[in-house]
């Protein structure tokens, strides 16, 4: 008996070890959160064993971690679901049964994972396009796009805006019954980085006869120049996408040579001859004083040009929207952005908004000051969290009202 209490009391110690996490004050259901943030802190516990051991790529480890939530296209009373490929490009297309009286709308998705992971057939990615495709009666188009360490920029926005393209084809919209004035183009994360570099490129294309009417960013990535901003300080060791996995996201998404990785771990990766591009993100005079928090902006630290020439990627608007000129942005159509207090990434979607804002874009900022990046895939099944259900409703709410 007293060897299984010891036993007992060893495995509760370890489940608390797993399961318990400092949560700031305003994190609703904070022991809810806890239990679903677990099975990510032990896949991204076993990846880097696995990579330290030479056993597998870290992005590999978690990739194959992810697949067990894998959904196959199973259509339903309100959405007929089939896997097809647009272009060369994997998809899974949702068409809602329930006639529309008229032309439907359309929206294409981009999922997040840092360009590394992630897939429309995952539970979370189906249920958001599932639901959206309902609430909306719109055709709803989930792009699998390539992915690091396999793929590498500029693959990823070649296969998103390759779908675009295609789907905006006035054959292939009529095909599926869409209004051509009536599409948009959404993503989540790193999706929201695609989104934003595609709607950019597609303004700008003059092959491109038919436009997106709004874009929706969700906690989008837009830069890789300053990974210090304050709210990577303030959230460097957020237990979804801490500051060093959104830098191993970068350096992923751009090559496998850990170089650069270390270079943005520092923040020394930008090269003297780009230091200008720092000014169009610069937060000492584009983030509101209270999102600085007495963080001082500091002096840059410049670092080597060989960086840079072997990989440019990362001073690209294509890769980094933010780095877009204010004649470009001016050219955008009305934009739907959605930000979380408790991310990384807060601060590239607050500057983002500022300079849509001056370049006299219309845009709808949503900001959840309660709310930690990925929430909005918490919204399914036992994975389900009220936080995460505001941020859907707010998404999908809006575009029902503009799209």
């Amino acid at each position: 008996m007293g060897a299984k209490l010891r036993l007992l009391c060893l495995t509760s110690a370890l489940l608390a070890y797993w399961i318990y996490l400092p949560m700031p004050e305003d994190y609703e259901e904070p022991w809810k959160t806890m239990l679903l943030l677990a099975p990510f802190r032990a896949a991204a516990q076993l990846a880097t064993i696995a990579e330290q051991l030479g056993l597998m790529h870290y992005m590999d480890v978690v990739k194959a971690g992810m697949s067990i939530e894998h959904v196959a296209a199973r259509s339903d009373e309100n959405i007929t679901v089939t896997d097809a490929q647009l272009s060369g490009v994997p998809v899974r297309i949702f068409v809602p049964r329930k006639e529309p009286g008229g032309l439907r709308r359309a929206v294409i998705y981009f999922h997040g994972g840092g360009w590394c992971l992630g897939d429309a057939g995952l539970k979370s990615y189906d249920y958001l396009a599932r639901t959206t495709a309902h609430r909306l009666n719109a055709v709803v188009v989930s792009v699998n796009y390539r992915l690091a360490p396999q793929h590498h920029f500029p693959a990823q926005f070649e296969d998103a805006y390759s779908v675009t393209k295609f789907f905006l084809q006035s054959k292939v919209l009529s095909q599926y019954g869409v209004d051509p004035a009536r599409v948009c183009v959404a993503g989540d994360s790193a999706g929201g980085n695609l989104a934003a570099a595609v709607t950019q490129q597609l303004m700008e294309d003059p092959e491109a006869k038919t436009k997106l009417k709004l874009q929706a960013l969700i906690y989008p990535a837009l830069q890789a120049l300053d990974l210090n901003t304050p709210s990577y300080q303030e959230n460097q060791d957020d237990p979804l996408l801490s500051r060093s996995l959104m830098v191993r996201f970068w350096s992923e998404y751009f090559t496998p040579d850990a170089s650069l990785r270390d270079a943005m771990a520092s923040n020394r990766h930008v090269p003297a001859s780009s230091g200008h591009l720092l000014q169009l993100l610069n937060w000492s005079s584009l983030l509101p004083a209270e999102m600085r928090k007495g963080y001082p902006y500091p002096t840059p630290t410049f670092g080597s040009p060989r960086l840079a020439r072997l990989y440019p990627g990362f001073l690209e608007a294509r890769a980094a929207p933010l780095l877009a000129g204010d004649a470009q942005l001016r050219r955008l159509p009305l934009t739907y952005l959605l930000t979380c207090g408790h991310d990384v990434l807060r601060d590239d979607g607050l500057l983002y908004a500022a300079r849509l804002r001056a370049a006299g874009v219309p845009l709808a900022h949503h900001h959840f000051p309660e709310a930690f990046h990925g929430a909005m895939m918490f919204v399914s099944s036992l994975g389900e969290l009220a936080v995460g259900h505001r941020l859907l409703n707010s998404y999908t709410e809006w575009l029902d009202e503009n799209l």
